[in-house]
């Protein structure tokens, strides 16, 4: 294929948009630690000399992909309607089922989110990593909001701490929750050791509703 330039601010953003669009895809067929460069350049269309003309690496096509995620997430649970009356501890309850089945519909986001720190925050520029700190600093601020409004008995600094362990725990759930094929037929093998195999859901869910019930007994 003849490399053709984007000369425009539209067809550079459109040629970074197919570059996401096309990551996106492939995070849907391989975890994060298996998408390479070679790869999505050859799936793109373009000389992987030509993508980097967009991005500065691998990693900072994730990035951008990660912050694409989330504000994709965030505008899912905006839609969500508030709980109605109930107990703090009943409204927390459904705060965290939303949280968490709401992430469990979005693979490549919990993906992205677990290879966060260990991949995506490596071989970025200072610069990379300054903007998307602001950007993951006002997606944490729209969280911790709209945790407010589910429950509004929580000062801004708990629903700040509720929010950041949900994510803490989605992070650590979401590798537990991938057994290799090793460990699959181990589980298989036996009903037993099948008990201990970690459900993403049910763990986000668990801990974020003991969290909040944690934070609202404190006051």
């Amino acid at each position: 294929m003849t490399f053709q330039r984007a000369r425009t601010d539209e067809q550079r953003t459109q040629r970074r948009r197919q570059i996401l669009d096309t990551a996106a895809a492939m995070l849907t067929e391989m975890p994060v630690a298996r998408l390479s460069l070679n790869e999505l350049s050859r799936r793109v269309g373009l000389a992987k000399a030509n993508v980097l003309r967009y991005f500065e690496s691998r990693e900072a096509v994730l990035l951008d992909l990660l912050d694409a995620e989330i504000a994709d997430w965030l505008a899912e649970l905006e839609r969500a309607p508030l709980p109605g009356p109930g107990s703090p501890r009943e409204r927390g309850d459904l705060l965290a089922d939303l949280l968490a089945s709401s992430m469990a519909r979005r693979p490549v986001l919990c993906d992205l989110f677990a290879a966060q720190g260990a991949v995506l925050e490596q071989n970025i520029s200072t610069e990379a990593g300054i903007q998307h700190k602001y950007r993951a600093r006002e997606s944490l601020g729209a969280l911790t909001e709209l945790t407010r409004r589910h429950l509004p008995e929580l000062t801004a600094d708990d629903a700040a701490s509720l929010t950041e362990a949900t994510l803490l725990t989605a992070m650590a759930a979401w590798q537990c929750s991938r057994p290799s094929p090793a460990m699959l037929a181990a589980y298989a093998s036996d009903p037993e050791l099948a008990a201990m195999r970690l459900d993403f859901a049910d763990a986000v869910r668990r801990a974020t509703a003991v969290t909040a019930s944690g934070l609202l007994a404190r006051h």
